[in-house]
């Protein structure tokens, strides 16, 4: 369950090793985002210019590819100048877009995400049709049951009887995840990722990119923090439409109005997200807190998706405004 964090010797030498292949010395070096499995960092040089460094560990390490395509298909990200591997970690140099002028609006988010979801596939990615959607609760209750293992979240019934109603439901619910739009997903698609500025609108971090279903992009848009709301996202999928996006992303899925299936189906990606991939890296004393942010997701996702506990079960606990 547990997978490398970086360390400032391994992200030093991987700067080192992508500067000297770019024959490049910078001047001075500017901190902008660190914590245990990324570091980003502005390089600046005599000449002016700067880039940005990017150090990520597992399971973030998938970016450069993801770029490398996109770059040649001259979609609007990053730049990338070049990348270095070492085993479980990459290292990246990009264009520096410098700092947001603003945030995105709803216009550029429906705009962003019909490209996305019309770019050519990228080999290797993880892929999320209806089998690997249906198989997303069951995967989440083998990682909740090998973290208590290690006695790890304790008191996970909650979490362990939300999951078993998602599984019983999950496959006639993931009916119709195939349906357009279906390729490349960001996997991160927040308004921190879609950043405006003096150049335009660019879409950063895809270190979470895989092939599925294109409303869970939309569906991500909103996040996981406050309740669902339908009604949002059914607005930013007529807009994404109307940007050229696929018509049959308003269809029906699974029995349910698009809007409600994708933010359902988001909330079981997040949880199983977390429980199989970032509870390795938190410490044991947190999964209590961690574990309210679980069941707000699951919660939430049971609700969206019709596999809620019956009317005389207690309500699960909630913790508002836990981070997602």
């Amino acid at each position: 369950m547990n997978t490398p964090r970086l360390d400032e010797h391994l992200v030093a030498q991987l700067r080192c090793d992508l500067l000297a292949a770019a024959r490049r010395v910078p001047t001075r070096r500017q901190g902008i985002q660190q914590w245990e499995l990324s570091a980003v960092e502005r390089l600046f040089f005599a000449d002016g210019s700067s880039v940005v460094c990017k150090v990520a560990a597992a399971p973030f390490t998938g970016e450069a590819t993801v770029l490398r395509a996109l770059n040649a298909n001259g979609a609007a990200v990053p730049a990338l100048y070049g990348y270095a591997r070492r085993p479980q970690t990459l290292g990246m140099l990009m264009d520096d877009l410098g700092d947001p002028v603003r945030a995105a609006t709803t216009a550029e988010a429906a705009t962003a995400a019909r490209w996305v979801h019309a770019a050519a596939d990228i080999t290797g990615l993880p892929t999320f049709d209806q089998a690997g959607l249906a198989r997303l609760p069951g995967q989440a209750l083998d990682a909740l049951h090998a973290l208590r293992r290690q006695e790890r979240f304790p008191d996970a019934r909650p979490i362990e009887e939300s999951l078993q109603r998602l599984a019983a439901v999950a496959q006639r619910k993931a009916d119709g995840a195939e349906r357009p739009p279906f390729g490349l997903c960001h996997g991160e698609f927040h308004r921190s990722s879609l950043h405006v500025s003096r150049a335009g609108c660019r879409l950063i971090d895809w270190a979470k990119a895989f092939t599925g279903p294109g409303l869970l992009d939309l569906a991500t848009w909103f996040g996981t923090r406050t309740p669902p709301e339908p009604r949002l996202l059914a607005r930013l999928i007529r807009a994404y439409v109307v940007a050229g996006g696929h018509p049959d992303a308003e269809a029906d899925r699974g029995g349910l109005p698009a809007a409600r299936w994708a933010l359902g189906w988001h909330r079981v990606w997040a949880a199983w997200w977390f429980l199989t991939t970032a509870a390795g890296h938190h410490r044991p004393d947190t999964d209590r807190r961690h574990a309210q942010v679980v069941l707000r997701q699951l919660h939430g996702a049971a609700q969206l998706l019709a596999a809620s506990p019956p009317a005389n079960a207690a309500p699960l606990p909630l913790e508002a405004g836990s981070p997602s």
